[in-house]
């Protein structure tokens, strides 16, 4: 996937989760954040942050911050980049030849972001974004989300159902040792992530190659559980 008009900056500060004060071309843009989490570990003061300028002249804000630089590794943090990389990714052979594939999938109750036809058999996917890291080690998520851990039990209910059932974790930064569930910020998710696991959900992650105008899923990244 790819970005247009992208342009450097400085982080300022984070008011609150959906704007950004970022230093263009030394003045102060008020950027919007597309990304709700904490990313505290990301957004810190002094940093260089990507930014895409709008070319919408009714947009409250100017720019969206995409990435940011966190030491040697750019990191996209843009919330939509993953299901729009999975997409891309999907269609190009990433599970193997599907058909039929489609976004925002209702089964029942539930919601999927993506459902297929594999060698025949109906599959829901569920992406989920990581942008959590340290020394090379990624985690989700980086706070709590009562919302995902009802995703991996919709997924299990479709598996036992005898549907294809996965969860892609878009790891959204190249080159990391592995993904683990962040127990300590939600014991609750990656208790359900196991179950999920045991009972009939493929569990994948893949890292990214990230530049400051593109982000393509790579390759796979060892999950433990």
């Amino acid at each position: 996937m790819r970005y247009e008009n992208m342009i450097p900056g400085t982080f300022l500060s984070r008011p609150n989760r959906f704007i950004a004060h970022v230093d263009i071309d030394g003045k102060t843009e008020i950027c919007h954040v597309k990304n709700t989490g904490r990313c505290r570990e990301l957004l810190v003061p002094g940093v260089k942050v990507w930014c895409q300028e709008s070319d919408n002249p009714n947009r409250k804000t100017k720019f969206d911050l995409i990435a940011v630089q966190k030491g040697t590794r750019l990191i996209n943090m843009d919330s939509q980049a993953p299901n729009t990389a999975a997409k891309e990714w999907l269609l190009a052979g990433g599970l193997g030849e599907i058909e039929d594939l489609r976004p925002e999938t209702f089964w029942g109750d539930s919601r999927f972001d993506f459902s297929f036809r594999k060698n025949g058999m109906l599959c829901f996917l569920e992406v989920k974004g990581v942008t959590l890291e340290d020394d090379g080690v990624c985690a989700f998520p980086d706070a709590p989300t009562v919302r995902g851990a009802k995703h991996l039990r919709e997924l299990t209910e479709a598996a036992r159902e005898g549907h294809g059932a996965y969860v892609l974790f878009v790891i959204q930064m190249a080159d990391v040792k592995y993904l683990r569930p962040n127990d300590a910020t939600d014991p609750i998710f990656g208790t359900t992530l196991r179950e999920a696991a045991k009972n009939g959900v493929t569990i994948l992650a893949m890292d990214c190659a990230v530049t400051e105008s593109t982000m393509d899923i790579r390759l796979p990244v060892l999950v433990r559980l």
